[in-house]
């Protein structure tokens, strides 16, 4: 690595003067718990998502666990999630006091394989969780109507989704993930598409589901500054300071979008003359968002160390459930042939720089790097 050569990081979020300028408005109301930016973060993912309902909460973790235990799912009951996601998905149904049961994903877009989920439907099956991966969707149409046909709560967990949609095939328009099932989930976490740092909302069209949910973040009570509680409840309370940071990152959202739709059109193009080097297609009924631009390649650790010799940040992929050592111990069969596109996937795949300050000239040198190493 050159000593005059910047090292480029995988991830980072955009932030600039704005989020300081609302921060200070924060600091100045001196509101600084839920309050008025909190209401406003919301409507605007009311309108953006389409949701009738917007709750927020501390973060995704705890957004996904409000949704099963307003469901009333909990110990004695089965959730069936994908075995290729970040762990939250299924410590989330352990938190509720359900147990996950994992699935094998689809290659070509890492959604939850319906065909190997049928296989895994028992009579405590209560919940089938997809997750939206770095920044597709999984098959929601599929999804939808088997959950309906076999009496299942459908939740999505789209914290690496924000601005995804997908199209039904019987439908004209897309929607915006997260919006298909009973509830769903979305994070703004420090390295998703957009932050606040930490931070999530819950997306529901079902009254009494927002009304649970909000009940339970706020201590069982159906309103703040009371102290009579009907429920039990807990603080799982946003601020407005992630407040302040959320709108002035949603008001660069879809600049966000489109530099991160330029990135993987030029890794595409850059990478196309490679053999060794893959890049998903994306499916048609998808509107994706680039949070990662993802190769495949056979040689993954290799690459992954030339590139940080080169000063460049990569990323694998998730640690396939099944293998997760605190899991072992779980009832399932967790053998990697049940499991095999999750692991494949996991043993192929490498997240490139994607950050929004990545320069075209930065960009041109990872690619180059990459063709030298399989000269």
């Amino acid at each position: 690595m050159s000593r005059n050569r910047k090292f480029i990081n995988q991830i980072e979020p955009f932030i600039d003067h704005t989020e300081m300028e609302y921060l200070a408005k924060v600091v100045e109301s001196t509101f600084v718990t839920e309050h008025t930016l909190t209401k406003e973060f919301e409507e605007l993912f009311k309108n953006y998502t389409g949701a009738k309902h917007v709750i927020s909460y501390t973060n995704g973790t705890v957004a996904l666990y409000a949704i099963l235990q307003s469901l009333g799912i909990g110990p004695g009951d089965e959730v069936i999630v994908p075995d290729l996601t970040f762990i939250a998905t299924a410590n989330s149904v352990i938190l509720a006091g359900a147990t996950p049961i994992f699935c094998d994903i689809e290659t070509k877009n890492f959604g939850l394989d319906l065909s190997h989920a049928k296989k895994l439907i028992t009579k405590k099956t209560k919940a089938i969780v997809p997750v939206h991966l770095y920044g597709l969707s999984a098959r929601m149409d599929e999804l939808r109507v088997f959950c309906e046909e076999n009496n299942l709560f459908l939740i999505e967990d789209a914290a690496q989704g924000v601005g995804v949609r997908f199209r039904c095939n019987d439908d004209t328009e897309f929607k915006h993930v997260g919006t298909f099932g009973i509830g769903g989930i979305l994070s703004f976490y420090g390295n998703k598409t957009m932050t606040c740092g930490e931070g999530g909302l819950i997306l529901t069209d079902d009254e009494e589901l927002a009304k649970n949910c909000y009940r339970l973040k706020n201590h069982g009570r159906d309103v703040k500054g009371i102290f009579f509680h009907e429920h039990i409840g807990f603080n799982f309370a946003f601020t407005e300071m992630q407040a302040a940071i959320g709108i002035a990152q949603f008001k660069k959202l879809n600049k966000i979008i489109s530099m991160k739709a330029k990135f993987y059109d030029r890794y595409r193009e850059g990478l196309s003359k490679i053999p060794q080097v893959r890049i998903m297609d994306i499916p048609e009924n998808v509107q994706p968002v680039h949070w990662f631009t993802n190769i495949f390649v056979d040689d993954v650790d290799d690459l992954a160390d030339f590139l940080k010799e080169k000063g460049i940040g990569t990323r694998r992929f998730f640690y396939p459930l099944h293998l997760q050592p605190c899991y072992q111990d779980f009832e399932q069969d967790l053998n990697t042939e049940n499991f095999k596109n999750s692991f494949h996937s996991f043993n192929t795949a490498l997240s490139l720089p994607s950050l929004y300050s990545l320069s075209e000239k930065d960009q041109d040198y990872i690619i180059d790097t990459i063709i030298k190493y399989y000269e």
